[in-house]
């Protein structure tokens, strides 16, 4: 049997497990879905955030694209975020890198990626930021792992730019921007702390009138 029909057969197999556990399992996870969180992550196939952060189907909004960017003029990601934060109305938005992600290094490397080179533009002016930090560090993995960090919190910043995502930043107040980084050789997961007072300063210049900053 070949591994793509092993798929159905799994599936199969999951849909008679969930009903002998409940017969109304599927019918009421199609009336509605009221997700707490919204997951920003990587497309890498080895980070499955239902698997590490414990969650079940209807819990977590999940957008994933390589090096988890969220880039100013992305439309699919900002379709996301607003669907999230203004439909769904979700109470925590996550970024979530890992370390060893592909993306980030092919961002160091000065290759040609061809169409994927205005991708990873992104995480380059993130190392551009950050440069005399990174280049002080002289081991090749420690770097590749800060950059992780920094792009994260770049990301972040990116979703705090956003005017409807600023709206129940300071006016409800009920709604939390995080930093997360996963690493694939423990499986831990490590919060970078994001700060919203930390990045203030920087957010100040992309504030709307109607937002307090």
């Amino acid at each position: 049997m070949s591994l793509y029909d092993q798929v159905f057969n799994h599936n199969k197999e999951w849909v008679q497990r969930q009903l002998q556990l409940d017969p109304a399992y599927f019918s009421e996870m199609a009336k509605n879905q009221t997700p707490d969180f919204l997951y920003i992550g990587c497309s890498d196939s080895r980070v499955s955030p239902d698997a590490f952060m414990g969650t079940k189907p209807g819990d977590v909004f999940i957008h994933r694209n390589i090096a988890n960017l969220v880039p100013n003029n992305d439309i699919s990601s900002l379709a996301v975020l607003q669907y999230a934060v203004e439909t769904l109305m979700v109470k925590h938005v996550i970024v979530c890198g890992h370390y060893g992600c592909g993306g980030v290094k092919a961002a160091t490397t000065h290759n040609d990626f061809g169409y994927m080179n205005t991708w990873l533009r992104n995480i380059q002016d993130v190392y551009r930021i950050h440069r005399d930090e990174l280049d002080a560090l002289e081991d090749g993995e420690e770097r590749h792992r800060r950059l992780v960090e920094l792009n994260v919190r770049e990301q972040c910043l990116n979703v705090m730019k956003l005017s409807f995502v600023q709206k129940r930043l300071f006016g409800s107040q009920d709604i939390k921007v995080h930093g997360w980084v996963y690493d694939l050789e423990n499986g831990q997961l490590k919060d970078t702390n994001v700060s919203l007072d930390d990045l203030i300063p920087n957010l100040a210049i992309y504030r709307f009138k109607d937002a307090v900053v």
